[in-house]
Formats: C-alpha cells, structure tokens, sequence
C-alpha cells in the first residue's frame, strides 16, 4: 500500500489511540509506552526504530497480545485487545500473528520439521495438514534439507529461518520481528530480512520489524522512531 493512499476502515489493521504501558517498579513507575497513537494499514512493512529502552520491544509485546495497555485502545484485527479476555487473547496469539524473536526460541528436542508443525498442532490442525503447510513453507525458505536436523545442527540464519516457518504455520495476518537479525552475521541478515519483505510482497503479510540495524530500512513501507516510549518521527 503506498504511504499516500487513504486510510479506510477496511485497510486499517492496528489502531492505537492514548495507548500506555506503565511498570510500577516499587515507589517509582517506568513508562514503557507513553499516550501513543499509531495506525497501521494492512499490507504495510513497517520498522519501528530507536535505542534501547525506547519503548519499540513494548509496543510489539502489546501488539502480540502477550503484555496488556495500562490505558488507552489498542485494537489489532477486530480484537480489543485492551479488554479481551485470555481465551481470546489465546486464539489471537495463535491465528492473527506470527512472532520471530533475536535468540529464535526453538525448541532443542524437536526437529526443523516439529518446530515448524507445533504452533498450528497446538491451534488444533490437523498433523497431515500440518505437514504439507510445513513442507511448503521449509521449501521456500530453503530448509526442506534440513528438516529432520535438531535447532544444534544448524547455523544462525538456518534457526531463524526455521522460526519464520514456526510463525508463518498459522497463516496469521501479522508478522512482528524484534530483532530478528540481532544474532546474525551480516549476510544471514540480510537474508532474513529480504525473506521478510517477500513476505510483505508476496505473501501480503503485515510485517512489522523492531530493530537497531538499518538492514530493513530500504524495504520498509514506513519507518518509524521511538524515543521514551513515544514516536519521535516518522518517514
């Protein structure tokens, strides 16, 4: 979608109006998001920029579902995720988005292939469907050689791509990255994040990256930079 196209209420993905993350931390509160106002259309790639502390891994884990708003909205795909209960928060997690971390949290005891697989066995799929979605998806990230190998048998680039697999089983709607290349040698990332913007492209996936590197930079459709839990600008 080009950066001047009108806003519709059938493009807008992610709302965020006053949206606030406070952390009490004893007598004093930490200000993880602060009154931010954010929206996101379907079709986007967008890279949240800014140092550390900067709010960017905040906003993603409030945008994931995984942490809730101290106040403010925050509504991502329909779902009041402000109010939404745990049930569906829980189905949310599981259908609306994809996550891909730095340290690639695959589990050591399962293979390329039962990594992939987990997130949509655990969304209830069934175990052959479940296999040909992850079948696909290792051949077109170039892993379908090593899908019977342990997370150990691989190298930085081939775990995390293994992890797009995992966040792509589901067929979500929203990929969000934090630091997806933070772990990675320069090649690798920059392997990781041309998968992530054929994804935008091709695939139509919302991405949204955290992250310190300016690798994603040329790919995204908006960058946008934290500072203190606030935008401080955006491009």
């Amino acid at each position: 979608m080009s950066m001047n196209s009108p806003v519709t209420e059938q493009s807008l993905l992610i709302f965020a109006h006053q949206l606030t993350r406070i952390y009490p931390m004893g007598r004093t509160d930490v200000i993880g998001i602060n009154r931010l106002d954010l929206q996101i259309t379907t079709g986007e790639m967008v890279v949240l920029k800014g140092d550390s502390g900067s709010g960017k891994s905040t906003l993603l884990s409030l945008l994931a579902g995984l942490d809730r708003p101290t106040g403010g909205q925050l509504t991502v795909a329909g779902v009041d995720l402000a109010a939404a209960t745990e049930s569906v928060l829980t189905r949310y997690r599981r259908s609306v988005i994809g996550m891909v971390f730095q340290n690639f949290n695959l589990l050591p005891t399962l293979s390329v292939m039962e990594n992939a697989c987990l997130p949509a066995l655990l969304a209830g799929l069934a175990h052959h469907q479940a296999m040909v979605r992850a079948e696909d998806l290792l051949r077109w990230l170039g892993l379908d050689h090593r899908k019977d190998h342990l997370p150990a048998q691989l190298s930085g680039g081939e775990m995390q791509r293994t992890a797009i697999a995992r966040a792509l089983i589901n067929e979500p709607q929203i990929i969000l990255a934090d630091e997806p290349t933070g772990n990675l040698d320069s090649r690798s990332g920059e392997t990781v994040i041309e998968l992530l913007a054929e994804l935008n492209r091709s695939r139509q996936r919302t991405v949204i990256i955290a992250t310190h590197s300016n690798l994603a930079d040329a790919t995204a459709t908006r960058l946008i930079r934290l500072k203190d839990g606030e935008i401080t600008g955006l491009a």
